[in-house]
């Protein structure tokens, strides 16, 4: 009897790779996402830098969820992202994030201070675009 010379398949090997793969894209994504939102907040102002920096909160989480759940199906992913600002959003309604802002700048970022109505938008643009991107770039792979 021969042997085979081919390597052993090792089931989910291909499906592993997939997911180190997509995490390390979304990785990617998520501190490419953050270094625009501080390149933003350093080099503009007034209403473009707020809502520029909604839109890409929305984008961040986006890569945060996809780099948890590689498998996720894109809007799925913008799906949860865009939910989890808008909890945070409204979240500010009731005062704990500005109390924690106060003491810390982490919250700050994270977290926020004051409810804007017109972030809620912006969360949903960047939904919208994390999305785009996202499905793109699953269709090409």
């Amino acid at each position: 009897m021969e042997k085979s010379t081919e390597p052993a398949s090792i089931p989910g090997a291909d499906s592993d790779t997939r997911g180190f793969k997509a995490r390390a894209v979304a990785a990617v994504a998520a501190v490419a996402t953050a270094a625009a939102g501080l390149a933003v907040r350093a080099g503009a102002d007034g209403a473009f830098a707020k809502y520029a920096g909604s839109a890409l909160y929305t984008v961040l989480l986006c890569a945060l969820v996809a780099l948890c759940a590689p498998r996720a199906r894109p809007l799925v992913v913008a799906a949860t992202a865009l939910g989890l600002s808008w909890a945070v959003e409204f979240a500010q309604l009731t005062g704990v994030p500005a109390e924690l802002s106060a003491h810390s700048t982490a919250a700050r970022l994270v977290l926020g201070s004051t409810f804007n109505a017109p972030d809620l938008f912006w969360y949903a643009v960047g939904a919208a675009a994390a999305w785009t991107v996202h499905a793109g770039a699953r269709r090409r792979a």
